[in-house]
């Protein structure tokens, strides 16, 4: 997996910071993960081909998370594209972007597929041979979901020296690899635990932003090996995560350690902080694997 910041800073964008957006990299799918004013710039400037993005997804309707959306959409258009288009996102935005496009008298030359989610469980959004995508319910100002992208466990690996002392006939490798116990050239069956190994072990990655404290999403985002969690207040700010349903360094930190996840990274801060260290250093008083999103910074897990 390869994570790339687009932007990670909170409210409206500034000449050197940018509001949400991060493009994921698995298995060959390219997601789009939020899409903040300024988004397809960040694109061009991390070198990451539009024609590569089918879908996007968008966490919930407050401008910094998705005002950049009808402009891709139109750029996309512009560019002849014919690829389709899912965008899984909160109830009520595909009214949003048709009116505009409505208005404009644009609509696109390629297939845009809204998937709207209302639902307050974890619901699984989209699944192919090699990831799966889940909602994470989000404790927000509107409704609002992060994302847990997890891969799919690699095939099983043979143990030749298993599978030949067993007498397995060739034409059945596949089907161990598949998992599946098979009969030897005897007739008998083989447990396939006795002539296999595990396979590659998946990677997984939750995204939260944006979010008051939650203890509800522990379970959802357990062990997994990287988790993004908002981090727009220092604890001397606590006091308006109150008002604003958003949450502190050391907040997003006793999440992680909850969650026993294996890497932490912190996004969304605050623009009145100028010295992004003290989020990290926070943080690190409750969970120590801790790293600091960035316009234009890259994670790979």
């Amino acid at each position: 997996m390869k994570l790339t910041i687009l932007g990670c800073y909170s409210a409206t964008p500034r000449v050197n910071t940018n509001p949400t957006s991060q493009v994921l990299e698995t298995k060959g799918n390219i997601f789009l993960i939020d899409c903040g004013e300024g988004t397809q710039v960040q694109l061009r400037k991390n070198k990451i081909k539009f024609s590569r993005i089918k879908h996007i997804f968008i966490s919930h309707l407050h401008g910094d998370h998705y005002f950049g959306l009808v402009g891709l959409i139109s750029t996309f258009r512009l560019m002849s594209r014919e690829t389709d288009l899912h965008i899984y996102c909160p109830k009520g935005l595909k009214e949003v972007i048709t009116l505009q496009m409505k208005l404009a008298d644009s609509w696109t030359n390629y297939q845009l597929i809204f998937h709207e989610l209302d639902s307050d469980s974890s619901k699984l959004i989209y699944k192919d041979e090699k990831v799966e995508v889940h909602t994470i319910p989000l404790k927000h100002r509107v409704y609002a979901n992060g994302f847990l992208f997890r891969e799919k466990e690699g095939q099983r690996k043979l143990n030749m020296e298993a599978v030949l002392e067993n007498n397995i006939d060739v034409s059945y490798y596949r089907k161990l690899q598949q998992g599946f116990d098979v009969k030897n050239k005897e007739g008998k069956l083989i447990e396939n635990t006795l002539v296999t190994k595990p396979g590659t072990k998946s990677k997984s990655y939750a995204f939260c932003s944006d979010t008051a404290y939650s203890e509800a999403i522990v379970p959802l985002i357990k062990e997994v090996d990287t988790l993004y969690h908002e981090a727009t207040f220092l604890e001397q700010h606590k006091k308006l995560t109150t008002s604003t349903k958003h949450s502190t360094a050391k907040q997003a930190a006793e999440i992680a350690n909850q969650a026993q996840v294996g890497k932490l990274i912190l996004g969304h801060y605050s623009t009145r902080y100028k010295d992004l260290e003290t989020f990290r250093k926070e943080a690190q008083t409750v969970f120590e694997q801790v790293e600091l999103a960035e316009d234009g910074k890259t994670f790979e897990f």
